[in-house]
């Protein structure tokens, strides 16, 4: 569940901070500069002068304000003719909330320059709406579903395993057992800085109508900061959470990710990110099961009009205590995703995840289980969407679950299907 709760978190996070982007600016954009503002060439060279834009451009892009501030200061030091870079500097600092400082750069681009009639009238709407002091963005989504789930507690594929080479029946509490459920969240999203960084929480409950031992909640929140290093584009995330079962705190769980972007030369609409994160987990209620988990995951992105593809693939490295059983483990995670418009308008998106884990020791020789555990799991999701209007969607998801190891005690299958009300005010 937890791992679920930080997969949902983050990238709804990323998709927020790419919302941050000031409105100013993209006016800037839509609105073309005159040919007698072209950039000074006479002072540093052409191409230095553009990098600095399009550096300023991305920062802005990227919600870092502060950022483009100090770049664009950099570039009309460079090149005072370089007349979009005093408009987007003006803009920024308009922004910011320094109304005098962005009213003086606003009347340097009206008279050093001959500004368009679009550059004009960007300039005039601004003035009109006035350089308020910096306000955090916040975006909150409420949801509420109901599902039913063919195997709540993770029961044995089969009934009669082998332990050490012996055939056991198991009892009824170790089978599948079916229930309905209703699920409620609560996801939430805000600015902490003018320079992108933004803070997020995430709290969900489920419920089910029998098996109310299993009912789960949990609890996360994080900080998300975008940097770059040169030409090479960071974003560092910290998250924090719990989460119970049966009403009682069942794991204690931190991550610390940070993801990378090269400057890579690739097509269009297509990201390359290099991700690397740490997760430790602490169980409440077992015990010598708490976790040190590496991960270095690759991940190829690409964007053609509406239609989304992902893929990814890393590597795991899990440490336990001397004690765990099966010891320290290694193994894999390939994530792939797309994500399309479909008819009426409804979005469709389908993801695999497949895992595996390698244990560097037996499992537990004591318990009849002397065999080195090697785990896969297969996860196929489906998930249709669809907009009731711009503050209310309804979502259908099919999951289903196969999980194939070589201890058969815990081999399981499941198959789960929700539908699930949005509201984002």
């Amino acid at each position: 569940m937890s791992r679920r709760l930080l997969a949902a978190a983050l990238p709804a996070a990323l998709a927020f901070m790419a919302a941050l982007a000031p409105a100013c600016a993209r006016a800037a954009e839509d609105a073309s500069l005159p040919a007698a503002a072209a950039p000074d060439t006479a002072a540093g060279a052409p191409d230095q002068q553009e990098a600095l834009y399009q550096e300023a451009l991305l920062a802005l892009s990227e919600g870092r304000r502060t950022d483009a501030s100090r770049i664009l200061r950099r570039l009309v030091e460079l090149a005072p003719r370089h007349a979009g870079a005093w408009l987007e500097l003006a803009l920024t600092q308009c922004g910011l909330g320094n109304a005098d400082e962005a009213e003086r750069l606003f009347a340097t681009v009206e008279t050093r320059f001959n500004p368009s009639r679009d550059i004009l009238e960007v300039i005039s709407q601004t003035r009109e709406e006035g350089c308020r002091p910096w306000t955090p963005n916040s975006a909150l989504s409420v949801s509420f579903g109901r599902g039913f789930d063919h195997n709540v507690n993770q029961g044995a594929s089969t009934s009669t395993p082998t332990l050490g080479g012996v055939s056991v029946e198991l009892l009824d509490d170790f089978l599948p057992k079916k229930d309905a459920y209703v699920t409620a969240g609560v996801d939430y999203l805000r600015d902490l800085t003018p320079n992108g960084t933004i803070g997020f929480a995430q709290l969900q409950s489920r419920r089910n109508d029998s098996l109310r031992q299993f009912d789960s909640s949990a609890l996360f929140g994080g900080v998300e900061s975008p940097w770059r290093f040169g030409k090479w584009a960071l974003r560092s995330t910290l998250v924090a959470g719990m989460v119970s079962l049966g009403g009682h705190l069942y794991q204690r769980q931190a991550q610390a990710q940070l993801r990378v972007a090269p400057p890579l030369s690739l097509s269009n609409n297509t990201t390359f990110n290099l991700m690397g994160g740490w997760t430790w987990t602490d169980y409440q209620r077992l015990t010598n099961f708490d976790a040190r988990t590496l991960e270095l995951r690759p991940e190829l992105s690409h964007r053609t009009g509406s239609l989304y593809l992902a893929t990814s693939l890393g590597l795991l490295s899990d440490r336990g205590n001397a004690l765990r059983p099966g010891g320290n483990r290694h193994g894999q995670l390939l994530n792939l995703l797309l994500r399309s418009p479909l008819w009426a308008g409804l979005t469709g998106e389908l993801g695999y995840t497949r895992q595996t884990w390698r244990s560097a020791q037996a499992y537990a020789p004591d318990l009849l289980i002397p065999e080195v555990r090697n785990q896969e799991t297969h996860v196929l999701r489906a998930t249709l969407t669809y907009p009731i209007d711009k503050n209310h969607s309804l979502m259908l998801e099919a999951r289903g679950v196969l999980n194939r190891e070589n201890i058969e005690i815990f081999q399981y299958n499941n198959r789960q299907f929700q539908l699930s009300w949005r509201w984002q005010p």
